[in-house]
């Protein structure tokens, strides 16, 4: 298999009031909007909302929205990107931090119990520093 595309579609219990989330917030654009499946774009990256009672949906796996999902979404600088957040009222989740395993983040809270992780790398330190494959540690933030 050689892959063209890969990306999330969560299942949102109100796929508009979500999707205006992604872009408002998160400053998405939309590619594709019906009333049941949005798909959504920033550069290179997409993402896209659908309906969990949508008839695509195979039936056993229907009406389930998409809590316990955590998406990562890295910057280059998470420090700017919080301060504009929480002056527009985001729900933060997780406080902005540094973490020994090479990240300065917080969590946002999104639509349906989605998570939102927002990540700029740092260097690890201590234990974790071992832990990456050559080369893929931050060494210089």
């Amino acid at each position: 298999m050689k892959l063209t595309s890969v990306y999330p579609v969560l299942m949102s219990a109100d796929v508009a009031a979500a999707a205006a989330f992604y872009r408002d917030l998160l400053g998405f654009e939309t590619t594709f909007a019906a009333d049941w499946y949005v798909s959504l774009r920033q550069g290179l990256w997409e993402l896209a909302l659908l309906d969990p009672n949508h008839p695509t949906i195979p039936e056993g796996f229907r009406g389930t929205p998409a809590a316990g999902v955590l998406i990562n979404l890295e910057v280059a600088d998470v420090d700017a990107v919080h301060q504009d957040l929480t002056a527009r009222g985001a729900s933060i989740a997780r406080p902005l931090q540094s973490e020994d395993f090479g990240q300065r983040h917080f969590i946002l809270q999104g639509p349906d119990g989605v998570l939102i992780d927002v990540i700029t790398p740092i260097p690890p330190q201590g234990e974790y520093v071992e832990q990456f494959s050559e080369g893929e540690a931050v060494v210089d933030a």
